[in-house]
This record gives C-alpha cells, sequence and structure tokens, in this order.
C-alpha cells in the first residue's frame, strides 16, 4: 500500500524502529558527547612540589624570556633559526614575547610524583597543604595559569596511600582555602588498568560525598605510560576500557615519553616523542579518545635548552619540530619541562595558527556563505567544525586576535563558537 504522500511505511513502522534503537541512542549520548567546546591549554608545565609557588609562572615567563635576550634577541634571528619567513617571524616574535608577559605558563602541574619522589610523611603532607595554598592564591590572578593542580603519586600498591594521602591533604587544605578552583586539575600517573582509573573515580567520589561537593566535581587527568594501557593481551585497545572506568569524570589523556619508551625497550637515546613506539601508542589514544570528550596531550624531549648558543639553538629547533609534528597529527598539548621551552612552544603553535589563518578564513566564510564565490574546496559541517576549531584554538593561546579573524571570516566570536559547537 502506498499513502497519499508517497510513502510506503507507516509512521508505526518508523516508531518501531526507533524503539529498537532506544536504547543505542542513549549509549552513543553517553560515551561520545563530543568536545566540550571549552579551551584547552596549549601544554603543560611540571613541577617538583619542593620548588614550586605562587610566583612559579612569573619566574618560568622571566626565565623564557631571558633565555630569548640571550639567544635570539631579535625577531631575525628567532625566525632564523626556526626557518620561519620574515613576515611571519616578525608576527610570531612579538607575539611570543607579548605571551611570556602576560600569561608565561597555561596549566601548572604540581609534581608529587617523579619530580618529587619519596618523601618521610610529614614532609609530603607539608607540601601538599603548601600546593593547595599555591593554587588557591593564584586562581583568578591577572597572568596566572587558567589551569592548575597536582599529579599525585600512582595507585600501584607501594605508593598507592601516600597518593591518596596527598590527594586527600591537597583538596582539604583548598576547601579550607575558600573551595575548588574553576581550573582544577589532578593528574594520575602510571595507569595500567582500568581498575585502577574505577577506584580513582571512586575515591573522587568518596571525596565529594564527605566533602558535601556536588557529583561529578572532581575530575582527573590519566597518564599512559605502560603498555598495558594500550593494548591488552588479547589485543584489545585498553585505553578505551580507562575512558569508560572513569564514569564521566576523565578530562585528559596525557602520553608519557620515557616510562612509556622504557617499558617497550627503547634505548635511551631513542626515547622522543617522534619514535614509531610513540606514535603507535598515540594514535590508538587518539581513536580511543574521539567523540567521547577526552582530550590528549603529547608528552615532552628531555633534550633542555641550556648551555651555549649553539646547544640551545639546537635545542630549540628539535623542540620546535617536534610541537610542530604533534599539532600536524591533532595533539594540541604537550609538556614542558624547562622555562627555555616556553619560546619554542608557543613560536610553533603561534606559527602553525597563523600560517592557515588565511586559508581557514576563507573557507569558513565561504562555507557560512558570507561571501560569493564559495572557493575551490566544498567542505561539509564536520569540515566546518574543525575550521572553526583552528580559529578558535589561536584566539585563546593569543596566536590570533579576534579583530583579524572577525575581518576574514565575517564572523563575530559568538558564531564562530556557535558553528564550531561550544
Amino acid at each position: 500500500m502506498t499513502w497519499a504522500d508517497g510513502r510506503t511505511l507507516t509512521s508505526a513502522d518508523v516508531a518501531r524502529v526507533g524503539a529498537s534503537l532506544a536504547a543505542t541512542d542513549a549509549e552513543l549520548a553517553r560515551r561520545y558527547p563530543g568536545d566540550p567546546g571549552t579551551r584547552q591549554p596549549v601544554h603543560t608545565v611540571y613541577v617538583p612540589a619542593d620548588t614550586a609557588g605562587p610566583g612559579t609562572p612569573r619566574e618560568w615567563g622571566d626565565r623564557a624570556l631571558a633565555a630569548l635576550d640571550a639567544h635570539a634577541p631579535d625577531a631575525a634571528a628567532f625566525g632564523g633559526l626556526l626557518g620561519l619567513p620574515a613576515g611571519l617571524a616578525a608576527e610570531v616574535h612579538d607575539r611570543v614575547r607579548a605571551k611570556l608577559r602576560r600569561e608565561p605558563v597555561e596549566d601548572l602541574r604540581i609534581d608529587f610524583e617523579d619530580g618529587y619522589g619519596p618523601r618521610p610523611d610529614a614532609e609530603e603532607d607539608a607540601a601538599a597543604r603548601t600546593a593547595a595554598r599555591t593554587v588557591a592564591e593564584m586562581a583568578g590572578r591577572e597572568g596566572a595559569p587558567p589551569w592548575a593542580g597536582i599529579r599525585m603519586k600512582c595507585l600501584e600498591a607501594a605508593v598507592r596511600e601516600r597518593g591518596i594521602r596527598t590527594l586527600d591533604v591537597f583538596l582539604t587544605a583548598l576547601l579550607d582555602a575558600g573551595g575548588l578552583p574553576d581550573g582544577l586539575v589532578v593528574t594520575l600517573p602510571k595507569v595500567t588498568f582500568a581498575a585502577q582509573v574505577a577506584a580513582m573515580a571512586e575515591l573522587c567520589g568518596q571525596f565529594e560525598r564527605a566533602a558535601g561537593l556536588p557529583q561529578g566535581r572532581i575530575r582527573f587527568e590519566v597518564q599512559i605510560e605502560t603498555t598495558q594501557a594500550v593494548l591488552g593481551p588479547d589485543g584489545t585497545a585498553t585505553v578505551s576500557r580507562l575512558v569508560d572506568a572513569a564514569a564521566g569524570r576523565l578530562t585528559a589523556l596525557h602520553y608519557g615519553t620515557f616510562d612509556y619508551s622504557a617499558a617497550c625497550g627503547v634505548g635511551p637515546s631513542h626515547q622522543a616523542p617522534d619514535h614509531p613506539a610513540a606514535d603507535y601508542a598515540k594514535a590508538v589514544m587518539q581513536v580511543a579518545a574521539a567523540g567521547t570528550g577526552v582530550r590528549l596531550s603529547d608528552g615532552s624531549t628531555n633534550v633542555l635548552p641550556v648551555g651555549s648558543t649553539q646547544d640551545v639553538h639546537a635545542a630549540w629547533r628539535l623542540h620546535y619540530g617536534l610541537v610542530r609534528r604533534s599539532l600536524a597529527r591533532a595533539y594540541h598539548q604537550g609538556w614542558d619541562m624547562h622555562p627555555a621551552h616556553l619560546p619554542t612552544r608557543y613560536a610553533a603553535v603561534y606559527a602553525f595558527c597563523r600560517e592557515d589563518l588565511d586559508a581557514a578564513a576563507a573557507r569558513l566564510a565561504a562555507y557560512a556563505g558570507r561571501r560569493a564565490g564559495g572557493g575551490a574546496v566544498l567542505d561539509e559541517p564536520a569540515t566546518a567544525r574543525a575550521l572553526c576549531g583552528h580559529l578558535l584554538r589561536g584566539l585563546d593561546c593569543g596566536a590570533l586576535d579576534p579583530a583579524e579573524v572577525a575581518s576574514r571570516t565575517g564572523l563575530t566570536r559568538g558564531e564562530i563558537d556557535a558553528l564550531a559547537g561550544r
């Protein structure tokens, strides 16, 4: 039978299909909510707990500026060693220096793990309370990192109780100092099994109930530093299980360059973010996190920009290349281990954003129908969201200015946010 409007299927037929897929719809919505639509830091700076304080970000910025003054005092010198064209070099150099004066660190992690090591309980308790005061004092201060928190010890048996105790002391002291700040971040390292992530999620819930906090207020990151966290003995991509075990509390997956490389048998001189073993792990992480709202961070290089100008330049070229490589592979965040890494971190991010500004803006303008011609590329909604994401990341970190994006796209920041799904 054919209906007057040209259909054969009845409304009841369609309803039955919908009913059969209701559970699937709910599962898709739960597991794949999409990108959170918020700013993501371009890096994380790790500082041992016994050396971190409220002045640490400013100290890192000053040391980064001093490194530029000493080893690349002008745009020509800085751009020349990084291979940037003169016009782009001037733009990047000026913006990097402005960033180092304004907001040198985007994400600060006060480290109680490898960077701190084993200490007497009283000493680590005191350091955890000091870390809480540091985070509380920086929260909302002009020029302070928008994100800050701690990396606790892992949940392996040998250090489990100490890790939980440090987290407890830190969070309790934060509440005593006025509450948990919006940019609070907790990092759980050396995860091997999903049960450890589930235990961390339950631990956060227990603290929330005891402290009278809203459910889900405390979220955390996981570091991928073991092979078992990437691939199980049956070939399962176990990193997906970690995401699920967090029960909605997981914010990011961070690749741990050196622990993971060592676990794969990679020799010390070859342990780097661009090793094939690293690429494999990060590709699995990327697919597992896609659509879940969990973000990704690359690891670090241990080659520090110190010593002679020749040594600093070699380390800067290496770091710049590694950051650019990560960005091209959609890892928009990484670790920085030394103040002198900041100039090349921001140079790589800024050059990456600015090189594509005109092309990305033109494609987005054509997609939005604000200009005639439409261009030579026919973009779909998913690509339009990616174009928006590229421009928004540049705006968030200071690589791009609102006025130049608006003039090129014909779109306001609010309109770009909407197209991006923010």
